[in-house]
């Protein structure tokens, strides 16, 4: 076969002229497939037909939303982890490899005003877990607090195991500390310590915690105590603190926490398997608590406490208040509150049958009376009733009422504490030897005479403090109560009637007062018509004792009475240590003014017992309060206190030293031990 033959017969070739074989069976059928021009419509028409036959195209709509939905939650899963917790997880990552600890400071030391310390700072060893580090097999993790528990009885494995049992492993939580026992033994810690480098999750930190030098046991009150924060605290404290911290509970050192803390630095710290620290990343600085600079003299506190627990001796009570201020400043020198507590079981860690015993005990020594206690004020309200008298222009200081035994309105009689009367009485004999007629009559009028009436009265008593805090720096200030017209029809339904003005104008009925504030308005008249807050911190110092800041409070009130008025008042005050219930102080090294109640509370029960006043009279350099509850008398228990403290006072305490003086700054730390109204 030639070339030219070959290549004809390759050009008129032509597939479907094969014959049938297996190679050819699903050959093409010409004429079958050829399409003629315009029946292509008509094929895709038919092609579409045999394709809905084989699947639904409707159902690509659902289709369509399953993906979206998938989708959608995947995205919505997505953010949630990233922007939601992502800073959490973000950081239980971090925690695998770095940690960050928070380095404590010294928590500030507090002083009397004569630089005497009362308080210090000892190591507190404290025994701690990370959960994260600990093993993950929980045989493993009970045989580690079980070695741990032989090694120091104080630990709990029970409470432990169950602590431990309620935190998710994977948390956040898991990362943080989970205090196990405090309060360790120096020979117990030094043991946990060698023992905690090959145990995982296991860690000793030291810390600080207060011993109280309770030089009187009534400094209890003011200093307060540290305790173990709980979850709460945590909460509200922010970054600053960690579950294994101590925190201010009561007292200046729950008032004055934050600053007495100061501010914890934190370091970034590489950690290895097990937990402990490789190396140091980052630090930052550490700023220790300010140091507190009292205005209380622990020497004068210590013996106003003694001088009070004399008279409460006599009188077979348990339960008092005794408050010195000096009236040109706010500054308060002594605040006792009897009885007290020694706040020393507190820092160390207190055990239930302990605060179960303090809690149940008749004369609750946990509460301050001082600041905290409500009482009738008896007759120590009446300079601030004849102030407002005076002032409104009811009376004027020599306007004379005669008291003979008390009024009578109807079939209700209100009586003197005098039988007969006093007769004749102006404005500085009604202070001076306590008259109720006198009272009565300013207070709610009587027959053609127009009084003060409630509104005034009360407005008054508000203006000088009562019915609300004074601001001290102390938590748990009680307000005290003004009463009104409003608040008997509401809350006792009954109306208000002119015998309720009578008694709240003597310093009875619902009219309740604290010690502080029948202090506050003393040091009004004291100071000749001012009002400072009162308050227990004079500076803030350095952890070198250098004063960062001293505090100051601006006077206020200077219009609420006129000096003329103020003047009255004061000279009713010290007629009643020349003729009056206050005779006793005639005797003192220095001139006084004073004004004692009677305040009866119930039928049942003995009056309680006041005495305020100041001195010396003519240049006041201190203010005192002085209620003995139960007291009967003020003119003799209240005054006997009073009148022992100011004679120590502006006369022994002014010689020299001598090796008895109870103060030792050395000293460690240890417990020391119808109304009538006059």
């Amino acid at each position: 076969m030639g070339f030219k033959r070959f290549t004809n017969r390759i050009r008129s070739f032509n597939p479907y002229d094969i014959p049938h074989s297996r190679t050819n069976l699903y050959k093409p059928n010409e004429k079958k497939y050829r399409l003629e021009i315009g029946e292509g419509s008509n094929f895709l028409t038919q092609a579409k037909e045999r394709l809905g036959r084989n699947f639904n195209l409707s159902k690509l709509s659902i289709v369509k939303m399953v993906l979206i939905v998938f989708l959608s939650i995947l995205f919505g899963r997505a953010w949630w982890l990233q922007a939601v917790h992502g800073n959490e997880y973000r950081q239980l990552a971090d925690n695998n490899r770095l940690r960050l600890k928070k380095i404590e400071g010294k928590r500030g030391i507090i002083y009397d005003r004569n630089k005497i310390p009362l308080v210090r700072n000892a190591a507190n060893f404290i025994l701690y877990f990370i959960p994260a580090d600990l093993p993950k097999d929980q045989a493993e993790r009970d045989k580690i607090i079980d070695e741990l528990a032989n090694i120091f009885n104080g630990i709990n494995s029970d409470e432990v195991k169950s602590n431990l049992a309620k935190i998710k492993p994977k948390s956040y939580e898991s990362f943080q500390p989970l205090p196990v026992a405090d309060n360790i033994d120096y020979d117990k810690a030094m043991l946990i310590y060698l023992k905690s480098a090959e145990l995982p999750g296991v860690f000793l930190d030291v810390s600080n915690r207060r011993q109280y030098n309770l030089v009187a046991q009534s400094l209890a009150h003011i200093l307060g105590y540290t305790g173990k924060i709980n979850a709460e605290e945590l909460a509200q404290g922010g970054d600053d603190y960690s579950m294994i911290d101590y925190i201010g509970k009561d007292g200046l050192e729950s008032y004055w926490e934050k600053k007495l803390k100061g501010v914890p630095g934190k370091r970034q710290q590489e950690v290895d398997a097990l937990g402990k620290e490789k190396s140091i990343i980052s630090q930052t600085t550490v700023t220790d608590g300010a140091n507190l600079l009292l205005s209380i003299d622990a020497e004068a506190q210590a013996k106003l406490e003694g001088y009070l627990r004399d008279e409460m001796a006599k009188a077979g009570q348990t339960r008092a208040v005794g408050i010195v201020t000096n009236p040109n400043n706010g500054e308060i020198i002594c605040l006792v509150s009897i009885p007290s507590f020694d706040n020393n079981i507190f820092a160390r860690g207190i055990k239930q049958d302990e605060y179960q015993a303090l809690a149940e005990a008749p004369d609750q020594p946990l509460f301050n009376r001082a600041v905290s206690g409500e009482y009738p004020s008896g007759s120590t309200i009446k300079p601030v009733g004849v102030a407002a008298a005076l002032q409104t222009g009811v009376i004027d200081e020599n306007k004379q009422i005669l008291s003979n035994g008390g009024i009578r309105i109807n079939q209700w009689f209100f009586p003197d504490w005098k039988a007969g009367g006093h007769g004749l009485t102006n404005a500085r004999k009604a202070i001076a030897e306590s008259v109720n007629t006198y009272m009565y009559y300013i207070g709610g009028g009587f027959e053609n005479f127009v009084g003060l009436g409630v509104e005034r009265l009360t407005e008054y008593y508000r203006l000088f403090g009562l019915g609300k805090k004074t601001g001290i720096d102390l938590p748990g200030e009680a307000d005290g109560f003004v009463p009104s017209k409003e608040w008997k029809l509401k809350t006792k339904k009954e109306k208000w009637y002119i015998g309720d003005t009578y008694h709240i104008a003597i310093g009875q009925g619902d009219l309740l007062t604290t010690p502080l504030q029948v202090s506050s308005f003393t040091s009004y008249f004291a100071a000749g018509g001012k009002f400072y807050q009162p308050h227990l911190v004079k500076a803030f110092l350095t952890d070198n004792d250098r004063k960062i800041e001293e505090v100051s409070v601006p006077a206020y009130g200077q219009d609420i009475i006129s000096q003329q008025n103020i003047n009255v008042v004061r000279e009713g005050m010290r007629q009643a240590v020349q003729e009056g219930s206050a005779r006793r102080f005639l005797s003192l090294p220095v001139t006084a003014a004073a004004k004692t109640g009677t305040a009866q509370f119930a039928s049942n029960k003995k009056p309680h017992a006041w005495l305020t006043g100041f001195a010396p009279y003519d240049n006041p350099e201190i203010s005192i309060t002085i209620l003995i509850e139960e007291g009967e008398e003020g003119s003799v228990t209240a005054v006997g206190a009073a009148y022992n403290f100011l004679n120590w006072y502006f006369g022994d305490r002014l010689k020299p030293a001598t090796s008895s003086n109870p103060i030792n700054s050395n000293a460690p730390s240890s417990t020391a031990s119808s109304s009538q109204s006059i």
